[in-house]
């Protein structure tokens, strides 16, 4: 029976979410976690097909995996998540010394299937119905849900969390492989995920983010009226401890007038709104099946505007995809230009199989051309990021501190202070120098530098 594990994440925030998942389930169940591959009885690589980068990662992985077997032939190697769920047989095919392949769906199993392979079973696949293989409400079931209680030592900080407000998507974006590999859209009941933040918040936690594909279409039918989004914040807004609300990602056509008040009227639901364009030309949007257009999008912007004049809003774009022309490329430059988010996150398109952009139309252009239009567009928007936070220059704002900065450490003579990186209420990135020991309290900081990405500034002190 393994009993040290390593987990490896690629991909999203559900796909981190799902590694803190599994890890608490796996300590639960008496094992515990290892430093490195070199030291685990399992290695479990959690994984995303948004992209072929991220599948390519994985199988680059896997294959300097194949020595450490080769040597440790009973360490045991899995496949979780996204790429489980699409790939299936195919990656055993080509990494025959993988003992496990999981889908999302079948998570919960995990503790039970690593027993059975180490008591000789193996190799496994564990994947859910495939979207056409049954009526929604057996695909739905083979997508099985799994929450055990996580403790702080399986989440990245232990003042933040993620809760998972739904599970996968009904949208079929042509682009898009999420509802095959993630299964039909299903949201959790309202009082489990009260329930949930209030143990996070119980724990230390200030600050939770709700996830879910559409999370702004969310709605819980299981009780005697329908909850939504709106109600389900102003249920978690009162929960003691809780300092922070945040949700990500949303769907534009969902984005009601209801949940706009709700941001505006609840002190501790961010400000914050992603919601993915993908594209400024209708055009584009029709093949790409998002179910609105470039016009109703900006309809939508001016509505959240109206409601709440200061909120951040960042969104998505995906670049070069199937007949995509010069012409249809640069209304989206000018939704961008017009629209100046906070920051949006720019992406070459990358066919999957088993979408219908696959299906129904050709990958026609060229990665040179996929390049330059991702650069064109980082450019328009990096402006705009330095331009929207000049005006941040002198001003105080509040963080939430998460801990040493990524970019660089830093040592003060008397060797006690370092740099350390924090988070406003909308999401902007904000360094300053202090004591390791502000991590997890919620400081003000005044702002003396700002970049495109970064603001740099000093601790106001209390």
């Amino acid at each position: 029976m393994p009993k040290r594990f390593f987990i490896q994440t690629v991909g999203c925030q559900m796909n981190i979410l799902d590694s803190e998942l599994v890890a608490a389930q796996l300590l639960g169940a008496g094992h515990e976690p290892a430093d490195s591959p070199q030291q685990a009885d399992a290695i479990l690589l959690n994984t995303c097909s948004v992209r072929q980068h991220a599948e390519d990662k994985i199988y680059s992985a896997l294959g300097r995996l194949k020595e450490l077997k080769q040597q440790r032939p009973h360490t045991i190697i899995g496949v979780l998540g996204c790429m489980a769920q699409k790939d299936q047989g195919q990656i055993l095919q080509r990494a025959p010394y993988v003992d496990l392949v999981v889908g999302p769906g079948q998570l919960g199993r995990l503790p039970d299937l690593l027993a059975d392979v180490a008591a000789g079973g193996g190799p496994r696949i564990e994947v859910s119905l495939d979207r056409r293989a049954g009526t929604r409400q057996s695909v739905q079931q083979s997508f099985a849900r799994f929450q055990p209680s996580r403790p702080a030592k399986t989440r990245a900080a232990p003042h933040q969390a993620m809760v998972r407000a739904m599970f996968g998507c009904d949208k079929f974006c042509t682009y898009c492989i999420v509802p095959r590999v993630r299964g039909p859209e299903q949201s959790r009941p309202a009082a489990e995920i009260c329930d949930e933040v209030r143990r996070l918040a119980g724990d230390g936690c200030l600050e939770v983010t709700l996830l879910g594909q559409t999370v702004n279409s969310y709605q819980d039918t299981s009780g005697p009226r329908t909850v939504r989004l709106a109600d389900l914040l102003v249920m978690l807004h009162d929960v003691e401890g809780l300092r922070r609300l945040r949700f990500v990602t949303n769907y534009p056509k969902h984005m009601s007038d209801e949940l706009l008040q709700a941001v505006r009227d609840l002190p501790k639901v961010s400000p914050y709104l992603h919601i993915p364009a993908q594209s400024g030309s209708s055009a584009v949007l029709r093949r790409m099946k998002r179910g609105y257009t470039a016009e109703s999008y900006r309809e939508m912007l001016a509505r959240i505007h109206a409601v709440l004049p200061q909120a951040a809003v960042t969104s998505d774009f995906i670049v070069g995809f199937c007949g995509e022309t010069e012409e249809e490329f640069q209304e989206t430059v000018e939704l961008v230009r017009q629209s100046r988010f906070k920051n949006s996150f720019i992406f070459k398109y990358s066919a999957r199989p088993g979408t219908k952009a696959a299906e129904l139309y050709v990958d026609d252009i060229p990665e040179a051309v996929k390049r330059r239009r991702n650069n064109e567009l980082l450019a328009v928007q990096n402006a705009i990021c330095l331009e929207d936070n000049q005006p941040l220059l002198g001003r105080t704002v509040e963080i939430l501190v998460e801990g040493p900065s990524k970019v660089s450490r830093k040592i003060s003579a008397d060797g006690m202070a370092a740099q350390l990186v924090g988070r406003t209420t909308c999401d902007r990135i904000v360094v300053f120098d202090g004591p390791a020991e502000l991590t997890g309290r919620i400081i003000s900081i005044v702002i003396e530098k700002v970049d495109a990405f970064t603001l740099f500034g000093r601790r106001v002190k209390q």
